[in-house]
């Protein structure tokens, strides 16, 4: 697969096969990403994933942060129920869940550069992943700031910054692609020509 094609043709997956990634498919996508650019070789990227039976736990954890985050206030019992099945239905329909975290640095600037990597860390697992003919829905949800969360995940929030969790797996449906805009809107050279 050429680059410019898994750029283009890549896409955020939301429904996925029941089949599971072989192992050496998802360590030849973890391992090859770490060729992402890194300040200082730091390589601030860490991964934990989900996957058969550890995804009861996850899921557990995920729904036990949306109770305190107040996801549910303002429902009836019986319509919470419904809301909590669904969502754990969800994410136990996902083959993987790929927690992705790095130790924050206590220089703001270095803070930064670390997480600069770590999502450059991201698209190439995701373009990496594409190749192999598996999606990722890369996500930022709300539990991902609840250092509740964290702990329960066995991860002191002081220490480690939960930067995503990629859900993984063989696509069901691919999504249709959606119109770039054109980079003359968004880019400007400058060449010491410009009139002040």
């Amino acid at each position: 697969m050429e680059l410019l094609d898994a750029i283009r043709n890549r896409r955020s997956i939301h429904e996925y096969k029941k089949e599971r990634v072989a192992s050496e498919v998802l360590g030849r996508i973890f391992s090859e990403a770490a060729w992402a650019p890194t300040h200082r070789m730091k390589e601030p990227w860490h991964i934990r994933i989900y996957q058969d039976e550890g995804k009861s736990e996850y899921a557990k954890s995920v729904l036990d942060s949306y109770v305190r985050q107040g996801f549910f206030e303002g429902y009836e019992a019986a319509k919470v129920d419904q809301l909590a099945s669904g969502i754990r239905d969800f994410l136990l329909n996902i083959p993987h869940h790929a927690l992705i975290y790095m130790e924050r640095d206590k220089d703001f600037r270095k803070f930064e550069e670390d997480y600069a990597a770590v999502c450059a860390y991201i698209q190439n697992v995701q373009l990496l992943a594409w190749k192999e003919g598996v999606g990722i829905l890369w996500t930022t949800s709300p539990y991902l700031y609840d250092a509740e969360f964290a702990r329960h995940m066995g991860l002191d929030p002081g220490r480690y910054k939960l930067v995503s969790v990629l859900q993984m797996g063989y696509p069901k449906r691919v999504p249709k692609p959606k119109s770039r805009t054109p980079i003359q809107k968004k880019l400007q050279i400058y060449d010491g020509n410009e009139k002040s």
